[in-house]
């Protein structure tokens, strides 16, 4: 592994580029979801359990320097592209025009008002986040997948520190201060270590909710994702439940609904299948109450959480996560009439 880093990192450091071309041929070559970068992420998984520390620190290094030296390189390529460009002065200045909230800013709002009129209220937290509230207490062992480099942007200077990456510290935050009952819903940006591509990106946006009280079932979790679901899709949107395993709640399901974009025949944005996956959901684990100082004997909950991404990528017909975070005002400029 050793080795291979550092033949990479050769060739990193002693790339060219004199045009944008060249610049997008370093980017495909190393730091895309298939370039060589991403590929020793990859082989991480079969490396022995007591190097994994060592060579993720490795990993990581190369990876920053790839990032580095690509930067470098789109601003060496822009200069040299744009140098001799002339500013026509006599053409005329742009009339200002007014600005429109971001896709993902309507979206947001959208979902609060829904989960408003059910009661939920509307909680906050830290984005820089320690181990204890974004992992432990929510029941992940000390060996989950999650906890790895790869998935997690740690604070160099401090390794119990990290970039959140779920809005469920805000659940054990708020569980900690205030006792049962508690219904609120947790809107925020969440930060994983993942390569961009149209279907993912290094940072999203999330909302997640919780209830606890005494008598919870999971039927109240049902008919609350269900209610969501009509009021945001429309009545004639149909929904499923697919079993499935979070560390955080037991029993825990996956919430699918029908593809809105192909009306269920089957496209690329609900890969043939005809439903699409908004959110994941189950009954607040045990574990997690006992660590917030709940008694599980007494009380109960339900948790889901889901990306706003997902939500608007539906309600608007977006095909790419990149067009969220790019700024384009081509594209942005879309959403001036909805509401």
């Amino acid at each position: 592994m050793e080795e291979k880093v550092a033949s990479i990192k050769s060739q990193i450091e002693n790339f060219a580029a004199k045009s944008a071309a060249e610049v997008e041929e370093f980017r495909l070559k190393y730091i895309s979801k298939k370039g060589a970068v991403s590929q020793l992420f990859d082989d991480l998984k079969n490396v022995p359990v007591e190097q994994k520390k060592a060579a993720g620190q490795l990993l990581n290094d190369l990876k920053k320097t790839a990032e580095a030296k690509f930067t470098s390189l789109t601003e060496s390529a822009g200069t040299k592209e744009s140098a001799g460009t002339e500013i026509d002065l006599s053409l005329p200045s742009v009339v200002n025009k007014t600005g429109n909230l971001h896709p993902l800013t309507l979206t947001r709002f959208r979902i609060i008002e829904v989960f408003e009129r059910l009661g939920f209220s509307v909680e906050d937290g830290p984005e820089i986040e320690d181990d204890w509230h974004n992992f432990s207490a929510l029941n992940f062992p000390d060996n989950h997948p999650a906890r790895e480099m790869q998935d997690t942007f740690f604070v160099e200077k401090n390794p119990d520190m990290l970039l959140r990456t779920h809005t469920s510290n805000v659940q054990i935050r708020l569980m900690e201060k205030q006792r049962p009952p508690i219904r609120a819903i947790m809107p925020g940006r969440v930060y994983r270590n993942e390569a961009i591509s149209a279907r993912a990106h290094c940072f999203f946006h999330q909302v997640e909710g919780l209830y606890v009280n005494k008598n919870v079932s999971f039927a109240d979790l049902k008919q609350t994702l269900y209610h969501f679901a009509m009021e945001l899709y429309g009545k004639d949107i149909k929904i499923r439940y697919r079993p499935s395993f979070f560390p955080f709640t037991e029993p825990s399901a996956e919430i699918d609904i029908s593809c809105l974009i192909c009306k269920g025949k089957g496209c690329n944005i609900c890969k043939q299948s005809g439903w699409v996956e908004i959110a994941g959901s189950g009954m607040v684990h045990p574990n997690v109450l006992r660590n917030c100082g709940i008694d599980p004997e007494e009380y109960t909950g339900f948790a889901f959480g889901m990306g706003i991404e997902r939500v608007a990528q539906l309600l608007f017909n977006v095909n790419d996560l990149r067009l969220y975070s790019e700024n384009d005002i081509r594209f942005l400029k879309q959403f001036k009439t909805v509401i």
